[in-house]
């Protein structure tokens, strides 16, 4: 019954979808959904009190409704270059907080703590080279690096982060 059912209306169930959806795949899509609707339901069918055209109308309209609905729902694409160019990247975002966290905590570091990481963590200086810098032994930049980077933990951890 169900092919005899296709065979005989798809083309016009075809025809009045693409009215309504100019894609011909997605079309096509639409009505082999009706039909799989109908054959679902098979059992509500009733051949003989109406005409079966009407009820898979009906059954491709309901699943355009659908289509249209779920496309409403979902947010709509941008095809422009410019405008997708000026969104940061996520890792752009990533990264800008991640250096306000990072200025934030320095500066609730002592200036002498602070230099000290600056030197060694920011502009990547070893021990000696930043000692010579500032000049001051580098077993005092040592004991400032450490003593630093346990401040930088507690004012990471007052900022809110867990990584």
């Amino acid at each position: 019954m169900m092919r005899a059912l296709h065979d005989e209306h798809a083309g016009a169930v075809y025809a009045f979808v693409r009215r309504y959806e100019p894609d011909p795949q997605r079309a096509e899509d639409v009505v082999q959904e009706a039909f799989l609707r109908v054959w679902r339901g098979i059992d509500r069918l009733d051949t003989k009190r109406r005409s079966p055209r009407a009820y898979l109308f009906t059954v491709a309209r309901n699943v355009l409704t659908d289509l249209w609905r779920a496309q409403q729902r979902r947010p709509m694409l941008v095809a422009d270059e410019d405008a997708l160019a000026r969104v940061p990247a996520e890792d752009e975002v990533e990264r800008a907080l991640d250096d306000w966290l990072v200025a934030e905590a320095l500066t609730r570091l002592s200036y002498e703590h602070r230099r000290v990481v600056e030197e060694m963590y920011l502009h990547g200086r070893t021990v000696a080279d930043a000692a010579a810098m500032l000049g001051i032994p580098e077993g005092t930049v040592k004991s400032r690096a450490y003593y630093a980077v346990r401040a930088l933990r507690s004012a990471f951890e007052e900022l809110g982060v867990t990584r």
